[in-house]
């Protein structure tokens, strides 16, 4: 009996700045996109601004305690409204000193008053969807796009089983890593543990046991869930108590269609990776490193040092090599290795991403 083998994408789908442009404007505009830690803006009127889908947003918690986020844009003349991060009791542009109250309502400019028919209840910064994910700030460009947790069903529940005090957690340190590859490139790579016995020793060797190596995308939503078991304690490059809960001796991660994912380590330790797409040849990565509260932790810490070492430096060097591969004349699309049994040496998450892409791609930009 023939079975059709699955192929890779073409590689104009990684190196095309035309199918860039549309996932600018369609696939990143209307998916969840990780914005910042909660913890990152404790307080009312703190702020931080931040990008996505090469828009200029902005998030500020009010005085109500709730999240917004807005469009980093003035309704005036269009100056933009912030930078970076602050704190502020109303939002003031820069250029004529029209003032918005912290729910993105008009307050002032000057002499509004005196304007015919000016009403100024009418006038608000533009709100952008925003959810709080276990902490995790979330915005998404499309007013009519589902709720995350049906974008990813049964993820909240499973994290909060895996890191029971993720309530208490706020990051202690962000690695951010410049990748001189599309942004795909970087999300596939990560996606897989084909390549790890022989790219990444101590991760494989240090961390997790890759013969328990699995990754299954879900059956309903946009979630690939890895899951392995920890190395023998002898060979664990950091301490993990495992009569400590149910799943200390655990590693699992979650992956979040586009452009993030939740990583558990064993001694439920855990970490994060988000991108954002730059341009069709770089992106950036950043891994994020969270304690209780914050406080300090000479484990973590080692841990993020090691992680940048080895892991992230072993990874960019096949990624960037990837994306100067898809570049040559003499590339031709290869079968993807799908084991009917998964595991660490199949490529059935691949797959799914590269379905995934090509849906995106196909739909039509807003």
């Amino acid at each position: 009996m023939n079975v059709a083998v699955t192929h890779s994408l073409d590689a104009h789908y990684y190196t095309s700045d035309d199918i860039f442009q549309k996932e600018l404007n369609g696939l990143l505009a209307r998916t969840w996109q990780f914005a910042g830690h909660s913890a990152d803006i404790p307080n009312v009127g703190d702020y931080f601004a931040f990008e996505v889908a090469g828009q200029s947003l902005f998030a500020i918690r009010g005085r109500d305690n709730v999240i917004r986020t807005f469009f980093n844009v003035c309704q005036h003349r269009a100056h933009e409204m912030v930078s970076g991060t602050g704190n502020t009791r109303v939002v003031v542009c820069p250029y004529h000193q029209w003032t918005y109250e912290l729910t993105g309502g008009l307050r002032a400019g000057p002499n509004i008053k005196n304007v015919p028919g000016f009403d100024r209840s009418k006038i608000c910064l533009t709100e952008v969807r925003t959810e709080d994910f276990l902490g995790f700030i979330f915005v998404n460009l499309d007013n009519e796009a589902a709720p995350m947790d049906e974008w990813y069903p049964g993820v909240r529940e499973e994290i909060s089983e895996f890191v029971p005090h993720i309530d208490t957690l706020a990051p202690l340190e962000w690695v951010e890593i410049p990748e001189n590859c599309n942004w795909k490139c970087s999300i596939e790579n990560y996606s897989e543990c084909y390549h790890c016995p022989s790219n990444h020793p101590t991760f494989a060797e240090g961390v997790v046991k890759p013969e328990t190596y699995d990754i299954q995308p879900a059956k309903d939503g946009y979630v690939l869930r890895h899951t392995t078991e920890c190395q023998s304690l002898e060979k664990m490059t950091y301490p993990v108590d495992l009569e400590s809960n149910a799943h200390a001796g655990d590693y699992q991660s979650w992956f979040l269609w586009p452009m993030f994912s939740f990583q558990c380590y064993p001694g439920n330790v855990l970490n994060t990776y988000h991108w954002r797409a730059n341009t069709v040849d770089t992106c950036t990565v950043w891994r994020g490193w969270f304690t209780e509260n914050g406080h300090e932790s000479d484990v973590i810490r080692n841990l993020a040092i090691q992680d940048r070492e080895t892991t992230v430096e072993e990874d960019i060097r096949l990624v960037e090599s990837v994306h100067r591969g898809l570049k040559s004349k003499g590339y031709v699309p290869g079968p993807l290795v799908l084991d009917p049994n998964c595991g660490v040496l199949s490529e059935h998450s691949v797959a799914r991403l590269q379905q995934w892409m090509r849906e995106a791609v196909d739909q039509p930009a807003s």
